[in-house]
């Protein structure tokens, strides 16, 4: 205690421009009418009447489903300090956001920032996954920033997550940040202090602001010099209690002396490396090419151009000769809308908050419609009609040709963010309200309405595309079942253990596949006998199983099945095939080190073509 007093009050004697007092909160997961409403109220408080710091930093999961109303009561709650703050998003900003990230940009103005302070400078930013369940990666366009900036400039940054193999690009981060001179890592997520080493990059993970198994609080970062030290505080009613710092540290320059090999991985890199693909030689990428945002979504083909978004809002057509660009085309909002082609129009939800159809040979507007709110669902274009999903609590049949509505939907509850199945009897998909819809594909009236037995909207059936056989519709939810439902009434009539939201329907619609996150795959029959009072469906009746075919793996991008090869997107860049009449293992390709998107499997005589996309940019055609 003494040590700590004598340097408290060499704090205050030194000079203003060399030693800075902030207030670092994160974890904070606001959601009306939970305590963690109080909690957060209670540090603002704490911060403005006592603690009087420079500045504060928020670092990430300020919200817990990211939803226009969590983040403007974050943004109102923030806006009390009495001293400047600072942002940066974690997951539960991202991963569920109805907006697709856009109202935390619009509502705080940045997704990253620089400012200087103490003679530091500090660098925040996002990172990710944006809209899609996977590890973290920051972002391309983040990335792209991050090489933009001046490295002679003594820095501090600050994410969400750990930079270790929690995020999927951590060892090109790391090295950029040792370009910046990045001399010490402050993030969350984990809820709990921490202190950890990035490659050589000193760090620590804090406390979250939430009072659960304690009392809410956060931390005291003091900066002296080249001294770091951090504090917990918490908050007793109206006693404030800070303790001792529980870590503390000199910061000096960081060197890089991370070992990469030649395709840029470093030694402690955990999974399938790029030499894979040196044992299955018969496989071969015709092109590749490396765009510079994020890929959030699949494609739409016609003829020889191949249809894309980026995730910072262009719809590309590129060549799948060679992957040459034929057009891009620029909207104000992200995409993360898979586009759908029919004729000339190319067709696309934005969130703008505008579904587009654009003249697919150049890439201009033929229409656009406006909805109430952001548009991340995928459209289904049958009978001359786009269906489509948004986040404004309602569905749409709108007319192919002119943009205008035939019929609007309006009893959704959450956001869609995947495509619809249809057929001419239903259409049928799911939101992130835990529900499960079918309607009349001519009227739009609701024929049942089908919900995930649990309280948390997190486990919904919103990821997963859903599928239609014998009868039933299956879906995958994040409570790691499949679950199947009739089609005519809505009525559950079985669910199978594993899965998440990735599953995959054989050519002839006989077979359901799914892969479960700890590293199996399973296939069972359409029209399996469901157990007599529903329930589990015993692992007798499924056709196969396997396991350690994937590793640990979260990708929700659904399976495809062609000419008796199941194709298996995962979550770190790889593509698996195995064998859809006994799962055994085929082969496997690493093109990227992040989530692959759905894919698009095309044959042209015998030879099968697999156009396939990752969420760092990276488009590649791969032969074999």
């Amino acid at each position: 205690m003494c040590l700590f007093m004598a340097r408290t009050a060499a704090f205050a004697a030194a000079p203003a421009d060399s030693s800075i007092r902030f207030a670092f909160i994160t974890d904070t997961h606001l959601a009306e009418g939970s305590h963690s409403v109080d909690d957060l109220a209670l540090c603002l408080w704490d911060i403005n009447a006592n603690l009087h710091p420079d500045f504060v930093l928020f670092g990430g999961d300020i919200t817990d489903f990211g939803t226009d109303e969590e983040i403007a009561l974050a943004k109102s709650m923030m806006d009390t300090l009495k001293v400047p703050y600072h942002v940066v998003q974690g997951n539960h900003d991202a991963n569920w956001s109805e907006s697709g990230c856009n109202t935390f940009k619009n509502v705080f103005g940045y997704e990253r920032f620089i400012f200087r302070a103490g003679g530091w400078r500090f660098i925040g930013c996002n990172s990710g996954p944006d809209m899609r369940m996977a590890p973290g990666l920051v972002p391309r366009e983040t990335m792209e920033w991050l090489r933009s900036l001046d490295g002679n400039e003594k820095s501090i940054f600050i994410n969400h997550y750990p930079m270790d193999s929690s995020v999927l690009n951590y060892f090109d981060v790391t090295r950029e940040l040792k370009r910046l001179d990045v001399r010490f890592e402050i993030g969350g997520h984990w809820h709990r202090n921490v202190k950890f080493n990035y490659q050589g990059i000193p760090a620590v993970l804090c406390r979250s602001s939430l009072s659960a198994g304690s009392v809410p609080g956060y931390t005291v970062v003091r900066l002296e010099d080249d001294h770091i030290s951090f504090s917990e505080r918490r908050i007793y009613g109206e006693t404030p209690v800070e303790y001792a710092p529980w870590y503390e540290r000199n910061l000096v320059p960081c060197e890089d002396n991370v070992h990469y090999d030649s395709d840029g991985l470093p030694d402690d890199y955990p999974w399938m490396r790029y030499d894979v693909n040196g044992r299955y030689p018969e496989v071969r990428e015709v092109w590749k090419k490396a765009f510079d945002a994020n890929i959030a979504a699949g494609f739409a083909v016609k003829g020889d151009a191949a249809y894309f978004p980026l995730a910072s809002g262009e719809m590309k057509s590129v060549s799948l000769k060679d992957g040459s660009v034929k057009w891009s085309a620029a909207f104000p909002g992200k995409i993360y809308s898979t586009p759908a082609v029919s004729g000339n129009l190319l067709v696309f939800g934005c969130s703008d908050g505008n579904v587009y159809a654009l003249n697919a040979s150049d890439g201009s507007v033929k229409w656009k419609y406006k909805t109430g709110k952001s548009v991340l669902a995928s459209p289904l274009i049958m009978d001359g009609k786009v269906y489509i999903g948004g986040s404004d609590g309602a569905f749409r049949a709108i007319d192919l040709k002119t943009g205008s509505a035939v019929w609007t939907y309006t009893g959704v509850e959450g956001h869609a963010v995947s495509t619809p199945y249809g057929d001419e009897s239903r259409i049928v998909f799911g939101t992130w309200g835990r529900s499960l819809y079918s309607l009349d594909p001519r009227t739009g009236r609701e024929q049942w309405v089908w919900h995930v037995k649990k309280p948390s909207r997190m486990y919904s059936p919103a990821s997963t595309v859903p599928l239609c056989a014998a009868g039933r519709i299956f879906v995958a939810v994040p409570d790691r079942k499949v679950y199947a439902v009739d089609a005519a009434t809505g009525k559950e009539l079985f669910r199978v253990d594993g899965g998440r939201d990735a599953i995959g329907l054989s050519g002839d619609g006989s077979t359901v596949f799914s892969k479960v996150m700890f590293g199996r795959a399973y296939a069972f029959p359409a029209s399996v006998p469901a157990p007599a009072a529903g329930g589990e469906l015993s692992d007798d009746l499924k056709l196969w199983e396997v396991r350690d075919s994937t590793g640990y793996d979260i990708a929700p991008s659904a399976l495809t099945e062609k000419d008796g090869v199941l194709y298996i997107p995962t979550d770190k860049g790889n593509i698996i095939a195995l064998d859809s009449s006994d799962g055994s293992f085929l082969w496997a390709h690493k093109f990227s080190v992040a989530l692959v998107n759905p894919l698009k499997v095309l044959t042209k005589g015998k030879k099968t073509f697999i156009l396939a996309s990752a969420m760092d940019g990276t488009v590649t055609l791969i032969e074999y």
